[in-house]
């Protein structure tokens, strides 16, 4: 089954504009109850997180009013971090999740993210359904089945206790001096919490939102005032999450940063010579830098490529057994403790790494020389192809030509913005750029 309205990370768009709007949510939250209700029994619970985005409330009112007129009993958590959803999801006995975020997008998008009962993201297959029930009339139950909506008070507690109970025990972040960017979203209040009573002296930055500054000047898309901060501050390490607090950047003591690759590298790496790295594989992207498998390569490991998404490498773990995985973006998946990727939890192994051998941050930041990489973004408005142009095409079939042996070529539809991605690999600096440019040329003329 094909799916309209959801991409690779549920549904998401500019918010009061279609598919955004609460309309749309209102439908969106019946068709979930229904789904998730089908046995028409009572007793069906949907946990509810949201980041600090002004529209979180419209759509968190939406949502709650679709699911109780199916019968579903919401349980609102108020702003916690993507990760927090997946762990209460389960811990709850809920049947479904759904965090309202549009993780590293401008304020005024938004989004719609859905978790099962297991903690993990919906399936595209779970998705299609959910989509093919909105296309129909849904009948709501009769007026002594309407659910209940209860807010939880004690969500992000729950959760920092969860996340400090992965660190190491009897180990201590005393000494460490942390900048902790929180891109004023999710992650503002609890972020800097665990790290404090964790040990570390905390500078915070970016928690301070308005519903309108989520990622603006700061978080893992933006992290020149943490870099700032942590020279300024002479702190031992930057950690940079996004608005929903899923992916992270690291900066070591001279704000220099360490990408979602470099962090992988480092915890393969480190799992492997403790044998707690599942079949000696770790689980990547396609966008993940080509140094990244060449180092794997170099220590016995085995890099597996999925489709972007971290939702895709999570499936690709599970069917397989493997237990870490992620995005060059900085969303870091380790199943051992989370079903889906948290930056503050990756944050805290970087720390941990730090105090177990006793290196700077700088030290640990640099697993492998990158290969260099170029990405260019160019958007296209709804209803064209340019990828279908045969300018476009035979474009792309020249770069491959050229960087055959020498690079890698990727193009594709970003599935959270109207965006082509053309991103090429190579380190031939000239050649890399000529090929970039020149697709990215033809892409435009063809918008």
């Amino acid at each position: 089954m094909t799916r309209k309205f959801f991409g690779t990370d549920g549904v998401r768009g500019k918010a009061n504009t279609f598919p955004m709007t609460s309309e749309m949510a209102l439908k969106i939250g019946a068709a979930a109850g229904r789904y998730f209700r089908n046995d028409g029994s009572n007793g069906h619970r949907v946990v509810i997180g949201k980041d600090t985005r002004l529209s979180g409330y419209m759509f968190e009112n939406a949502l709650t009013a679709g699911l109780t007129s199916t019968g579903m009993n919401v349980l609102l958590l108020g702003p916690v971090p993507t990760p927090a959803v997946g762990l209460l999801t389960t811990s709850m006995r809920a049947d479904l999740g759904i965090m309202i975020s549009a993780s590293h997008n401008p304020h005024y998008d938004n989004g719609i993210k859905f978790f099962g009962p297991d903690g993990f993201k919906l399936s595209d297959e779970a998705e299609a359904e959910i989509e093919a029930i909105i296309s129909n009339p849904i009948e709501p139950v009769q007026a002594q089945n309407i659910g209940r909506a209860k807010r939880i008070d004690d969500g992000r507690f729950r959760y920092a206790e969860r996340i400090k109970s992965t660190f190491p025990s009897g180990m201590r972040l005393d000494g460490l001096k942390v900048v902790i960017d929180c891109a004023n979203g999710a992650g503002y209040r609890v972020a800097p919490e665990v790290l404090w009573e964790l040990g570390a002296t905390v500078i915070p930055v970016g928690v301070e939102p308005n519903g309108f500054n989520i990622n603006e000047g700061c978080g893992s898309t933006n992290t020149a005032a943490a870099a700032a901060t942590v020279i300024a501050e002479g702190a031992h390490v930057g950690i940079c999450l996004d608005g929903d607090a899923d992916r992270v950047m690291i900066l070591d003591e001279n704000g220099q940063v360490a990408d979602g690759d470099q962090l992988m590298a480092l915890m393969a790496g480190r799992w492997a010579d403790q044998e707690r790295l599942n079949g000696g594989t770790l689980v990547a992207t396609v966008m993940s830098n080509l140094g990244l498998e060449r180092y794997l390569d170099g220590r016995g490991l085995r890099l597996e490529r999925t489709a972007v998404g971290d939702r895709y490498v999570v499936e690709a773990m599970r069917a397989n057994g493997w237990n870490l995985g992620g995005e060059q973006s900085g969303h870091i998946v380790m199943t051992d403790f989370a079903t889906t990727g948290d930056g503050l939890l990756a944050g805290l192994q970087f720390l941990a790494a730090m105090i177990d051998t006793g290196k700077p941050a700088s030290a640990l930041t640099k697993s492998f020389e990158t290969v260099p990489q170029m990405l260019k973004n160019v958007r296209y408005a709804a209803g064209q192809d340019p990828l279908g142009a045969d300018q476009v095409k035979k474009s792309i079939a020249d770069a491959e030509t050229k960087l055959r042996g020498k690079g890698r070529l990727l193009i594709r539809k970003s599935g959270t913005e109207p965006l082509i991605r053309v991103m090429a690999e190579c380190e031939d600096d000239i050649l890399l750029a000529q090929v970039v440019d020149g697709i990215v040329a033809e892409v435009e003329a063809a918008i």
